[in-house]
């Protein structure tokens, strides 16, 4: 079967590589129908989360169960599925507490072998273990566009919003507008945020925010915090949500919040930063941050998707073949596409 496979930092290549083979009771295997090239996959293509060359990557699927081991008992031959880009194995401490997304013995798609050692999604066909968990049927009538979402970037956006305990009439501001922070903005309207202030510099991101019924926000040519200060009486708002992942912005944030509010960090941090701690504490602040519990949210984004109260396909700005795989990460990687769906 046809895989894209990292290479080296800032390269990919479709091979051949072996069919996968059901090898555990509770695994699937999946023939894939479409999947998504995420940020985190950047990391990946730039060298920055180490990978073996020759490694499948991708973390984002659906497609169709092609065979099921004798314990999968939630999907069965035949099923349009979806996948998490994670597995849980529902049993370890973190588990049984509902935290997913910290399983002793979880494994992420794509990744390499720090990361479980389990071939990416970016493919023909693709191993699916704890299937019961990971895996979920495709809502009738979704398109791949949508459902691809759910396991992954709608999943981190809706975490960010609910991990901060939003709440109905708060208001909310989103750093960062790629897909997770637009993902974010729909999900903090559907919490029932009175307002929500989108920030970042690309216009496009900015206009489809507001579409998304967010006060779009310049982050140079305005003073975001002049404006969210002038629109809330001084006060701040409830939430920010940091998208981006990076100590400069998350330094806006604390600036941003109302005291007593919440800073939600869903962007993935990495190594050292300055954090203004003394503003954070004088202000009484919560910082919540770290992966998202995609697996805990995945039926109820699939609900919200399906009533459409979640809709992620503005976000999809390309569709590409597999074999276009070299030419898709540049082109991500250049900014000039904003979600690339990848079909065999």
């Amino acid at each position: 079967m046809r895989a894209v496979t990292f290479q080296a930092p800032g390269s990919v290549a479709v091979e051949e590589r072996p069919e996968p083979q059901l090898s555990a009771p509770d695994d699937v295997i999946v023939r894939v129908e479409a999947s998504g090239i995420c940020g985190s996959d950047l990391h990946i293509y730039h060298g920055r989360v180490p990978v073996e060359q020759g490694f499948t990557i991708g973390h984002e699927f659906v497609g169709t169960v092609l065979a099921a081991g004798t314990g999968v008992e939630r999907v069965g031959v035949g099923d349009r599925v979806l996948g998490c880009f994670h597995t849980a194995c529902a049993t370890c401490v973190a588990c049984v507490r509902g935290d997913y997304h910290r399983c002793r013995r979880g494994r992420t798609f794509g990744h390499g072998s720090k990361l479980g050692d389990l071939q990416g999604a970016q493919a023909e066909q693709l191993l699916v273990p704890r299937a019961n968990l990971t895996l979920r049927r495709v809502p009738e009538g979704m398109s791949a566009d949508v459902a691809l979402f759910a396991g992954d970037v709608m999943g981190t956006g809706y975490h960010a919003v609910v991990h901060a305990g939003t709440r109905a009439g708060d208001d909310v501001a989103v750093l960062g507008l790629g897909p997770v922070g637009l993902c974010a903005v729909q999900a903090a309207r559907a919490a029932g945020a009175a307002r929500v202030f989108a920030i970042d510099t690309v216009p496009q991101r900015l206009e489809l925010a507001r579409s998304f019924g967010a006060t779009p926000v310049h982050l140079t040519e305005e003073e975001p915090k002049r404006v969210v200060r002038e629109a809330t009486e001084g006060l701040g708002v409830d939430v920010v949500v940091d998208a981006v992942g990076d100590p400069g912005p998350l330094e806006l944030a604390v600036s941003l919040a109302r005291d007593a509010g919440t800073v939600s960090g869903i962007g993935a941090y990495a190594g050292r930063g300055e954090v203004p701690l003394g503003l954070a504490w004088l202000k009484g602040l919560t910082i919540r941050a770290g992966l998202a519990n995609v697996i805990a949210h995945v039926d109820r984004v699939l609900a919200l998707m399906s009533a459409g109260v979640l809709d992620p396909s503005p976000l999809v700005t390309h569709h590409m073949s597999l074999n276009e795989a070299a030419q898709a990460y540049e082109l991500y990687d250049r900014r000039e596409a904003l979600k690339i769906v990848l079909a065999p």
